[in-house]
């Protein structure tokens, strides 16, 4: 597979199309649409079965993500949250019942056949404070200071411009934002040519970003109280990991930055995604 940031963006682009026309198709089987991951460290089974059972069926079939970032983002009534790279909407139509109707929920993607899959939900959900949007995270169509919390689950492993995405979120945050956010990491350790032994760029392992890369690309943009914790192991050195992390109430504003924590060599362990 090229290498070149426009093909990787298309063959990415090209697999989750392919996920949300096969999750569609089996709207038509007797039994439903089945999840296209089975793997336990990805996929709807990192959700809890209440939350499941609550959404349209193909919403959860469509979840490809390797955590559950409506569980780490804290949400409040009354929070304009946004999920970058929403896919069928499982993230979005979760946060949409926890901000209740004075909050809105954002649901961002690159990809029409996830926009249309997602929209389909939405409506089976009868969520009326959801808005789904098309376009790419490097590039948030939205204005700046607009929204309380930024989710995502593992899609920034995806892009090929971290720096951007990382700098859009908090462009788009209010003061006093925060991420929640699920992702593949991997260790320090682990040089490009050993992430990429490991998987490929679409499967969420080639383009991850090791626990200090991440920490330190969240902090060159202004963020704060940064904090990275791996979750469960999905290949040898990278890991599921929860981010979190603030921006800063004003420009002067000196909160202290938590250390990222990072997995030790011989533990176990250090979406929407893969």
């Amino acid at each position: 597979m090229s290498n070149h940031p426009n093909d990787l963006r298309e063959t990415v682009r090209e697999r989750y199309a392919a996920a949300a026309v096969q999750v569609a198709e089996g709207r038509t089987a007797c039994c439903g649409p089945q999840p296209i991951e089975v793997d336990d460290n990805f996929g709807s089974t990192l959700y809890a079965a209440d939350d499941r059972d609550a959404l349209p069926a193909e919403a959860v079939a469509a979840s490809l993500g390797c955590g559950n970032p409506t569980a780490v983002a804290d949400l409040h009534e009354g929070d304009r949250v946004l999920d970058l790279g929403s896919g069928g909407g499982i993230d979005v139509l979760l946060s949409a019942r926890r901000v209740g109707p004075t909050g809105k929920a954002y649901g961002l993607d690159m990809t029409e056949e996830m926009l249309a899959l997602a929209l389909a939900n939405q409506k089976k959900a009868g969520a009326t404070n959801v808005e789904f949007l098309k376009g790419t995270i490097e590039a948030i169509p939205l204005p700046a200071n607009t929204i309380d919390v930024v989710i995502s689950n593992c899609v920034i492993n995806l892009s090929t411009d971290k720096p951007a995405v990382f700098a859009e979120m908090f462009r788009v945050l209010a003061p006093g934002g925060r991420i929640g956010i699920s992702d593949v990491v991997a260790d320090d350790q682990l040089g490009p040519d050993q992430r990429a032994e490991r998987g490929d760029y679409v499967g969420c392992i080639a383009g991850a970003l090791s626990f200090t890369e991440y920490r330190e690309g969240l902090a060159s943009v202004g963020f704060t109280n940064i904090e990275l914790t791996p979750t469960h192991a999905v290949a040898d050195g990278m890991h599921s990991a929860t981010v979190r992390a603030v921006k800063p109430m004003t420009p002067t504003d000196t909160a202290t930055q938590a250390p990222a924590e990072t997995a030790s060599s011989g533990a176990c362990c250090g979406g929407s995604g893969c």
